[in-house]
């Protein structure tokens, strides 16, 4: 896959008017859409979680160069629709119900978006009922759960159930993260996979949907 070194370099810095700009300039050269994606955001992407799993790269880097690869991609997903390019799975994500926070999940939102999931991002203070609405209206192939806050975490479980009781919780896979959260906890409601930070989160995610 040919790489975009300029795209590449401006995720990774994540200066998103750079990021606009070489992805403007290579869609009016014709470049392939979903090339931009494979070969030169996704990788800068994955050079960002590996930098911050290395402790070179902290929360507020993540956050520019998610913002630096949503700017580029709101450019690039109205020709994805167009050519009918397959998506990863579809994840709907919120916060869960009684938290506010939403700074980790929008991080986590902005690289699924990025890796090629089609993404639902209900927001914060999410109820239960929503995330379970939303998973059958949208034919949801995974839900993405988000806490901050230790009292907050139970609404987890309610999610999980509530997907039980709709008769969606066969083909609708969990994923839980937060602060106060643990594995412990994940397998205690349930839920499939728990994920510390937003480069394990799209690793749990693919791995859980084949993607």
């Amino acid at each position: 896959m040919t790489q975009n070194r300029g795209l590449y370099e401006a995720v990774l810095r994540g200066d998103k008017n750079s990021a606009v700009d070489q992805t403007r300039a290579a869609l009016d050269a014709s470049v392939d859409p979903q090339s931009l994606i494979d070969g030169s955001m996704i990788p800068a992407m994955d050079e960002v979680g590996r930098l911050f799993e290395e402790e070179e790269y902290f929360v507020p880097e993540l956050l520019l160069a998610a913002r630096a690869m949503k700017s580029a991609l709101e450019l690039i997903r109205p020709l994805l629709t167009e050519t009918g390019a397959p998506s990863k799975g579809r994840i709907v994500i919120g916060t869960v119900q009684g938290d506010l926070h939403d700074i980790g999940k929008n991080l986590v939102s902005a690289m699924f978006e990025g890796a090629g999931f089609d993404v639902i991002d209900l927001g914060s203070d999410v109820p239960a009922e929503r995330f379970v609405e939303v998973a059958k209206e949208r034919d949801a192939d995974l839900v993405g759960l988000s806490a901050l806050l230790t009292v907050t975490m139970q609404s987890m479980k309610s999610v999980v159930d509530g997907l039980e009781a709709a008769g969606l919780r066969d083909r609708v896979k969990v994923l839980v993260g937060g602060a106060p959260l643990s594995t412990s906890y994940a397998d205690e409601i349930k839920a499939d996979a728990y994920a510390d930070n937003a480069t394990a989160a799209v690793r749990a995610a693919s791995e859980l949907l084949g993607a």
